[in-house]
């Protein structure tokens, strides 16, 4: 009987986002400590197993509330429908044809939920992989991000940008330039300039993300969409500065210049400081990091930071300050 296990990884934004969403740059690394995983095998019927997450029964009304609160009204199952809907209309326009074998999925994440980890687009490229191995169809690699993302905006409505699928299909270190010159168009998809950096040449990097409190992503950029669509000159102008800044980082990281990367982080938090309307314990979280004398930005939508730091007794100060507000931090593991 065929089986196959999948996993996508979560991520952090080292510089440049949220410029994705509107054709600027990003550098973005993959953050192996947590993943969501698929496992897909050949069944009688097309079956979704429903996962421990995905809570239908609750001890209360306050308990349903304090679950929906913390991670949002949905769970996988939409994510992985929409994935196969996508799939089966991808090959279709394309005149591949699927075997008639059915299967079923079962899933699972650690990725921790609302906290702008991609822990979405993470369950997407995981069932994909998937789905090109039971069918044998192969999705060119730099089409996959723009097609998980069109699984999220088109079959979802969820606002979202190119960046956090791109480092879930090529993982590791990768500089991401979605500028319209960069644009190609690869089986009917636009595809952008997607670049691997070595991890080695990153300084010491740490991830903190608060235990309890978070937000449904779509949430947070849906404002800002609106603004940059309008045409308000506050927010256009910081997209383009976001993406200078990843231009920049990626030049730091080449060189080796750590100080200048240090900068750089501190630089994209402060520009999206000024167009973006933060809750005080997003803020908080980056404050108390850069009083350790470390460097920070948000890793996502917020709840999650990333940043640099200089030796273990730093990073000491980190985990001591951090937790004392409720995030924990911890050491990627890049690769």
């Amino acid at each position: 009987m065929f089986l196959t296990r999948k996993r996508a990884y979560a991520r952090a934004g080292l510089l440049g986002n949220p410029s994705d969403g509107y054709h600027g740059k990003t550098i973005s690394f993959s953050v192996r400590d947590f993943y969501a995983e698929v496992v897909l095998y050949e069944w009688d019927s097309v079956d979704i197993v429903l996962a421990e997450g995905d809570r239908a029964r609750f001890n209360s009304v306050q308990d349903l509330a304090r679950d929906v609160r913390l991670h949002g009204y949905y769970g996988g199952i939409r994510l992985i429908k929409a994935t196969i809907k996508r799939f089966v209309d991808y090959c279709s326009a394309r005149d591949i044809r699927l075997h008639e074998r059915n299967f079923s999925v079962r899933y699972q994440t650690t990725i921790p939920r609302q906290v702008g980890l991609a822990g979405s687009s993470a369950l997407i490229v995981a069932t994909l992989r998937c789905l090109m191995e039971f069918y044998r169809i192969e999705i060119p690699v730099e089409v996959q991000p723009t097609f998980v993302l069109n699984v999220e905006q088109e079959e979802l409505g969820i606002t979202a940008g190119l960046q956090d699928r791109v480092i879930q299909v090529y993982e590791g270190l990768v500089y991401m330039d979605f500028s319209k010159a960069r644009e190609v168009v690869v089986s009917g998809l636009p595809c952008y300039h997607y670049e691997r950096l070595d991890p080695a040449r990153l300084p010491p990097v740490y991830l903190a993300y608060h235990i309890s409190m978070g937000e449904p992503t779509e949430v947070f950029h849906n404002a800002i969409r609106e603004r940059y669509n309008r045409g308000e000159a506050l927010v256009v102008d910081a997209m383009t500065h976001f993406a200078g800044l990843a231009a920049a980082g990626r030049d730091a990281i080449m060189a080796g210049d750590h100080e200048r990367l240090s900068a750089l982080i501190n630089e994209n938090f402060d520009t999206r400081r000024r167009i973006y309307n933060l809750a005080p314990w997003q803020i908080a979280q980056v404050e108390t990091a850069r009083q350790c004398g470390a460097s920070a930005k948000f890793a996502g939508s917020g709840g999650a930071i990333v940043g640099t730091y200089r030796d273990a007794a730093m990073l000491a100060d980190l985990k001591q300050a951090l937790g004392a507000i409720n995030s924990r931090t911890f050491v990627p593991e890049i690769l």
